[in-house]
């Protein structure tokens, strides 16, 4: 089973048609296979994209979202441990532009060993992690 962690910014692309990544998230998407791919994602990152969407498309485009992507996402619930451990990540990066979100991705990833994430997020290959699509 190829395990990914799928990221906002590719969850987000799926849903907004003049998103500047919806074609390259539709084509790799397209491309994975549900017997074969497994997409994980975390609580945050689907707070993230469910707020987004909200914000730019309205309620009807988070109905689609919840009908359309919900069940195919393995989540990881992030509980106190896990927020914790990254929100002292994020101050000890000293990196603004990286996210709490993020870092909670990052942990989910390493401790799963999960090497590739769905996303167009340099963030995650700045990490040392690899992007589907590949920039």
């Amino acid at each position: 089973m190829n395990l990914l962690f799928a990221d906002a910014s590719a969850l987000y692309a799926l849903v907004d048609a003049d998103d500047r990544f919806h074609g390259a998230a539709a084509d790799a998407f397209s491309r994975m296979s549900p017997e074969k791919t497994l997409l994980l994602s975390s609580s945050y990152v689907v707070l993230e994209t469910l707020a987004l969407i909200q914000a730019r498309l309205g309620l009807d485009a988070v109905a689609r979202w919840k009908a359309d992507f919900q069940a195919i996402l393995d989540i990881v619930w992030v509980d106190t441990r896990l927020h914790e451990e990254a929100l002292t990540a994020l101050v000890a990066a000293n990196q603004p532009a990286i996210s709490l979100t993020d870092w909670t991705s990052f942990l989910i990833m390493r401790e799963r060993g999960i090497e590739t994430a769905f996303s167009f997020d340099p963030h995650f290959a700045r990490q040392g992690f690899h992007l589907l699509p590949a920039p």
